[in-house]
């Protein structure tokens, strides 16, 4: 039977060239895995550390996973992909090039007779008053026209520093159980949806909450989770190869 998976917060470009070498490779086996039974694949935030993409210009790197991204849209399978708080700032590359839907804001969409709302989760939590403030000005569209005056060398240089910082706030500050992602959720479920995904604290979890599930993906870094639904079933798991 067809299967949706869903997974978050890989944050590739983090490490060390053989760090981030290895992680691409366990993205590759997966995958190369869920190709043989995906009808779907929903990116919900933070596959990068840093993307901005500029009008003729993309990140370097991670060719291998970008290719293999768009073999699977070729194969028939639908890929979403939402951005996160680390990848917010893509253009048309995903789209154009690589027949992958993409969304800047939360979306639902049907899965398995499911409904289902896709958020990243950045901003909900009770700690993030700070990083509201901060992800108004980051999304402005004036500033992010200003700031693709830059050489890349240098405005992307300058987005992984503000990312390094943005991302030890949220490993500091944010929890998968926090009130404010829990609190969300829940009124999601009350306003009619199944089960509410989403990513971004980096802690793997899966709780009934009413009538409703709330699943946080967890991280490609330190859990390898990922969500699968389809069949009747709903799971969050493990890819250990």
């Amino acid at each position: 039977m067809p299967q949706a998976y869903f997974i978050s917060d890989a944050h590739l470009g983090l490490g060390s060239r053989e760090e981030e070498r290895k992680k691409e490779d366990h993205l590759l086996t997966f995958l190369e895995h869920i190709s043989k039974d995906a009808s779907e694949l929903f990116i919900v935030g933070d596959l990068f550390d840093t993307w901005f993409e500029y009008r003729t210009v993309i990140p370097k790197g991670f060719h291998r996973l970008l290719a293999k991204l768009d073999d699977l849209t070729h194969c028939g399978i639908s890929v979403h992909y939402l951005a996160g708080n680390h990848d917010y700032w893509m253009k048309d590359f995903f789209d154009d090039e690589l027949g992958i839907k993409t969304y800047h804001d939360a979306f639902d969409t049907m899965v398995d007779g499911k409904k289902i709302f896709i958020h990243h989760g950045d901003g909900l939590a009770n700690g993030d008053f700070g990083y509201r403030i901060l992800k108004k000005i980051l999304r402005n569209r004036l500033n992010i026209k200003l700031f693709t005056v830059l050489h890349p060398d240098i405005g992307i240089t300058l987005a992984r520093s503000s990312s390094k910082k943005s991302r030890r706030y949220t490993l500091t500050k944010n929890n998968a159980d926090d009130n404010g992602m829990l609190k969300f959720a829940r009124q999601k479920i009350q306003e009619g949806f199944d089960v509410v995904i989403m990513g971004h604290c980096h802690q793997p979890m899966m709780k009934e909450l009413g009538t409703g599930l709330y699943i946080n993906l967890g991280d490609w870094i330190a859990h390898h989770t990922y969500a699968q639904i389809g069949n009747g079933k709903i799971e969050l798991n493990v890819w250990r190869q």
